[in-house]
């Protein structure tokens, strides 16, 4: 590295290297854990098996599942909650002070009478903190996934779409964490005060969050299962249920507590003309299609966020 990129390393080389040995730490703890989750499977033959499973190889096996979850339930979730942070790590420690550090002590000054162009200073700050935040969030994503694989479901009941597991598998969390970046750097741009950007960075980065926890299950289309008769309404541990209901001869939907205080059950839906029930739900296959799409949203998000920086950063300085 030269130049600006040399520069731009010194000045972060401590939140690069925090970054590193986060990466590589969280590696070993993953690879060691799904090692050690993998060998309690095999040896008491619990693979797939949950608390309450229909499965013939699991009669017997609840005490060995419970058992599971307590040795490494509480381990797992500490690996998922590793990656749901991160992206609020990013965002705070080096996306907020990236610049306003600089424009806080007037250091930036002394940058922009060289040589070098504001909005070329701009990309050299954000392209290796980038880039960084890329390779740490991919790597972690993909050791969590090879664990998550063998312990993850049914035996430790977290389900793909548990908040905490749908934050940490595939792309969601390395979209997340160029958001933080981009949100921190525009924040510290325009607040100009290190402390200050660092906590709003927090807030909007956790309003963004809780928006897309809201909006993650319309993403796409749900699966729809119609149970008629008498038919037993089970679905699968890995579906993620949304919404169920009665059916009538028409197809028109009539919520579940229609006839509940009606003394009479049966005779009030027949009544009403009802023929069978319904549940909306995702069933795993639907997991990539709402990940990637919801990445895709968080990068929008990301670019919109990155190019106001470089307007502001335009208008300001030339």
């Amino acid at each position: 590295m030269r130049g600006l990129l040399w520069l731009v390393w010194r000045q972060h080389r401590v939140a690069f290297v925090v970054l590193l040995a986060l990466m590589v730490a969280g590696g070993v703890y993953m690879a060691v854990l799904r090692g050690r989750m993998s060998g309690f499977l095999d040896s008491h033959h619990i693979a797939g098996c949950s608390l309450i499973s229909l499965d013939p190889h699991c009669a017997g096996t609840q005490n060995a599942v419970d058992a599971f979850r307590a040795s490494y339930g509480s381990q797992l979730r500490l690996a998922e909650m590793l990656l749901m942070a991160l992206p609020f790590l990013v965002g705070i420690f080096i996306g907020a002070p990236l610049l306003a550090r600089e424009l806080e002590s007037g250091t930036h000054k002394l940058v922009l009478t060289q040589s070098v162009g504001p909005l070329r200073w701009l990309a050299a700050k954000i392209a290796l903190p980038a880039a960084a935040a890329v390779v740490t969030s991919a790597a972690l994503a993909a050791v969590f996934m090879w664990l998550w694989q063998v312990g993850g479901e049914e035996v430790s009941g977290s389900y793909w779409y548990s908040t905490t597991a749908y934050g940490s598998l595939g792309p969601v969390p390395v979209a997340q964490c160029l958001l933080g970046l981009a949100v921190g750097t525009l924040a510290g741009l325009l607040l100009r005060r290190t402390v200050v950007s660092m906590a709003v960075t927090l807030g909007v980065m956790g309003a963004v969050s809780l928006a897309l926890q809201q909006l993650r299950p319309y993403l796409m289309a749900p699966t729809t299962v119609v149970f008629r008769g008498n038919e037993s309404q089970q679905l699968k541990d890995t579906s993620w249920f949304l919404e169920q209901g009665h059916l009538t001869g028409t197809g028109s939907r009539m919520p579940t507590g229609l006839c509940a205080a009606d003394p009479s059950y049966e005779s009030c839906l027949r009544s009403h003309n009802v023929v069978a029930s319904y549940v909306d739900q995702h069933p795993v296959s639907h997991h990539w299609q709402l990940a990637w799409t919801e990445s895709g949203i968080v990068l929008v998000l990301a670019v919109v966020a990155t190019v106001i920086a470089f307007r502001v950063m335009k208008r300001r300085h030339g």
